[in-house]
């Protein structure tokens, strides 16, 4: 308070000043003096043109923080749209994948496909399951569209496994429909080739082609596509058979492991006649 009063001592002229200015203003309403009344108008009408234009700077930020929200917002409810469609389809892919499982009789290891090579010509895919998963290399790996490919490394926590498309692919399959036998292989663009077939042999459009028991990797009877074309090419003795794979390998997401491998004795056998 001391201090205060000492303040006011030393200043006491702004302090009057002040004081005087604060008593005109609370008074100047009430003056019916001609000139004030005119002063009086002049201050109104210069106080309505002050007032539009930071009226609208107000208005204006105003605006900016409210389309800033709403820009946000906008993003969020996009995001959580994209998360409730992600996970709808996951749903639907993981139902289909729980229906296959519960209907066949092999054992399987389900994965995630985390990643994928760019080489265009030796597709291949990593898993996220490996040797702890007890994968093992050449196991099969199938989804419910069919057969996807094999496995060729291994590690602790994941496995690469070879697609159908890919160049250096081959397995034994069969015609469901007529047991004829030839041997798989990748055409170089989307579809396989079943070639070794004779072409007196009865194959046509619309058959379904599924692994054979001949293969060395696969159990018999894996579905793997449908016969797309057949042509028969003059001087050939084979027909040209082009299959369509059942798996869409542009969205594969999640598949399943076989937990198969092939008879060792049977494959010790069939590599030593190969060698004589």
């Amino acid at each position: 308070m001391r201090r205060f009063i000492y303040l006011v001592q030393i200043y006491r002229e702004y302090v009057l000043l002040a004081f005087l200015i604060a008593i005109s203003l609370a008074l100047f309403p009430f003056n019916d003096n001609p000139q004030i009344k005119q002063l009086r108008a002049y201050s109104l009408a210069g106080l309505g043109l002050l007032h539009e234009p930071v009226t609208l700077l107000t208005e204006t930020a105003s605006l900016r923080a409210e389309n800033e929200r709403l820009r946000r917002a906008n993003i969020q409810l996009a995001d959580d749209v994209y998360q409730l469609r992600e996970a709808r389809l996951e749903n639907i892919r993981l139902r289909r994948m729980l229906q296959f499982q519960e209907r066949t009789s092999y054992d399987l290891v389900p994965a995630r496909v985390v990643g994928q090579s760019m080489d265009p010509v030796r597709r291949t895919i990593t898993l996220s399951a490996g040797k702890k998963h007890g994968i093992r290399e050449h196991m099969p790996i199938v989804t419910d569209g069919g057969l996807v490919g094999r496995i060729i490394i291994t590690a602790e926590n994941y496995s690469i496994g070879q697609v159908l498309l890919n160049r250096d692919f081959r397995t034994s399959a069969k015609v469901e429909r007529t047991r004829v036998d030839g041997i798989l292989q990748w055409d170089g663009a989307s579809g396989l080739i079943l070639n070794n077939v004779a072409k007196t042999l009865d194959v046509n459009e619309g058959d379904v082609v599924v692994t054979s028991e001949y293969s060395n990797v696969f159990p018999a009877g894996i579905y793997i596509g449908v016969v797309s074309r057949v042509n028969i090419i003059p001087g050939r003795v084979t027909k040209d058979i082009r299959t369509q794979p059942g798996t869409d390998f542009s969205r594969l997401e999640e598949v399943f492991i076989v937990l198969y491998t092939a008879d060792e004795e049977k494959v010790a056998l069939e590599e030593r006649v190969e060698q004589r």
